[in-house]
This record gives C-alpha cells, sequence and structure tokens, in this order.
C-alpha cells in the first residue's frame, strides 16, 4: 500500500500541466510573428487568462504573405494591431467538431464569418490544423492574416 501512494505521488510529481494560449503557440514553433504581436499589443496577459478562448492562429508564413511595408506598420500602430489581433479570437472554446457556417462574434466585436463547404474556412484564411488545445482554450491554425472590416 506504502509503495502504491509512493509510486502515485511520484507520478503526479511529473505530471504535465497543459500549457495556456500564449504558451502553447510558443512551443509549437511556427507562431513567432504572432506570439511577438501579442507582445506587442501587451495581449499576452489577457491570453494567458482564464479564457476560454478559440483563437485562429496565423503562422509565421501567414505573416509572410503581408507586404513587409504593411506588416512594419501594423506592428507598429497597437490600437490597429490590438484591433487585428482581437479580431482572431472568438468567446468560448469552439472545437472542430463543433464548428458550424455562420457568423461569429470576436474579442475585437465584429463578426467572422465561417464556412465548411470543401473544408472549414474562417473570411478567406483556411483553417490547415484543428484542435490544438490549451488549458484556457483552442487554437485553430490558418494560412492568412485576418483583417477587420
Amino acid at each position: 500500500m506504502k509503495s502504491l501512494i509512493a509510486s502515485a505521488l511520484v507520478l503526479g510529481a511529473f505530471s504535465v500541466q497543459a500549457a495556456d494560449i500564449v504558451d502553447t503557440a510558443v512551443s509549437a514553433g511556427s507562431f513567432g510573428t504572432l506570439v511577438a504581436a501579442v507582445k506587442q499589443a501587451d495581449l499576452v496577459g489577457t491570453l494567458k487568462g482564464p479564457g476560454p478562448f478559440t483563437v485562429f492562429a496565423p503562422t509565421d508564413e501567414a505573416f509572410a504573405r503581408i507586404p513587409q511595408a504593411q506588416l512594419d506598420a501594423l506592428l507598429k500602430d497597437k490600437a490597429m494591431l490590438t484591433k487585428v489581433l482581437t479580431y482572431h479570437v472568438v468567446p468560448g472554446k469552439v472545437m472542430a467538431a463543433d464548428v458550424k457556417a455562420g457568423e461569429v462574434p470576436t474579442v475585437q466585436g465584429e463578426s467572422l464569418t465561417v464556412g465548411t463547404k470543401n473544408g472549414v474556412m474562417v473570411d478567406d484564411a483556411n483553417v490547415v490544423k484543428t484542435d490544438i488545445v490549451a488549458d484556457n482554450g483552442v487554437i485553430h491554425v490558418i494560412d492568412r492574416v485576418l483583417m477587420p472590416r
């Protein structure tokens, strides 16, 4: 009995707690620009908060599609950067199996248009990977940076 309890304590000490959305994005390795932008906009604390959040996360390749001068200007304009980044976040934890076509309100205030024909699209971005679970929500990877209207 004592060895069973000791084993349980040892295993418990090595159990890994799930990471929040920011830490999950950092460890994924393909969201360097997104993470830098989140830091620039002072949104780290929010995305490390309790949530839950659903984040449509553009990869570094998606950010590379934006002309460099336009991206540099966006990163320098904190208000606009915040508007763009919060447009990628939906309140609640929406897993891929729960996605339905239609308008979805964002944290920014406008709505995203979700389509489900020929794969899932969010506005004009394709969802290329789904259900990267974090302890305060979920990340779905997209191939474009979404711009609010």
